[in-house]
């Protein structure tokens, strides 16, 4: 299901985040999923500063993706296909309570490599206050393969296979056909937790399945049962623990 990305600015290279950077060198990032957790967020960021919870109207958050890190840690269940993890995209009457922190350029560098498969847009997300941010941020949006494929690797499709084939054999990253990884959800629900209700009623009630049907409140009276209950495996545990 197609969302319009096109009045939003894309940022592909490190110098296109320079439509982003403060006066004084910093670049903001929005956190809606791991980056929820403050422990997650300074795990990635080290240097990361100003650590603070913000509003992203028009959006909402979707398990729509397969990335290659549940593969490499073993907690992506093929057979059930609960592989799944976030990503945001525009919808019109939505809002999603997130993170925001700011980072310096070696960072952004580090992140753009890390966050390989997804879109970087620029949005202007606004305080608890309503007051939108004097300087627009970064936020991990959805992609399509096709565009990724075009984007990221140059339409190489070899580029693609450096990143997703084996040993994990990604056929397609962005799909609608597959459910949250189990562990990964649950992170994100201990670390929406965390932070007060009403955050965490905004993770249930404004994350979807790929269906964009199924929030996740409804998804865990229902195939999630349990999810909160599941011990943790080792390749994870310390950070993927809210």
């Amino acid at each position: 299901m197609a969302s319009d990305f096109s009045s939003y600015t894309h940022m592909i290279t490190v110098d296109d985040f320079d439509a982003i950077v403060s006066s004084d060198g910093y670049y903001t990032i929005c956190g809606f999923g791991s980056l929820l957790s403050e422990r997650s967020a300074r795990g990635t960021f080290p240097q990361l500063i100003n650590f603070r919870v913000a509003i992203l109207p028009n959006f909402r958050r979707i398990f729509a993706h397969a990335p290659s890190t549940f593969f490499y840690r073993g907690i992506a269940r093929l057979e059930t296909k609960e592989l799944s993890s976030l990503s945001v995209e525009p919808c019109h009457g939505e809002h999603i309570i997130i993170t925001a922190f700011e980072v310096k350029k070696p960072e952004v560098i580090a992140f753009i490599e890390r966050e390989v498969e997804f879109r970087f847009i620029s949005v202007v997300p606004q305080g608890l206050d309503g007051k939108h941010f004097p300087n627009p941020a970064v936020v991990c949006a959805r992609y399509s393969d096709e565009e990724f494929i075009h984007d990221k690797c140059r339409g190489n499709e070899k580029l693609f296979q450096y990143f997703f084939g084996p040993p994990y054999n990604i056929a397609r990253i962005w799909r609608d056909d597959i459910f949250p990884c189990r562990v990964y959800l649950r992170h994100c629900l201990v670390a929406a937790k965390k932070m007060g209700d009403e955050v965490y009623d905004n993770f249930l009630n404004h994350t979807f399945l790929g269906d964009r049907k199924t929030t996740i409140r409804e998804y865990m009276a229902s195939n999630g049962v349990g999810i909160m209950e599941e011990e943790l495996p080792e390749t994870v545990k310390g950070r993927y623990d809210g």
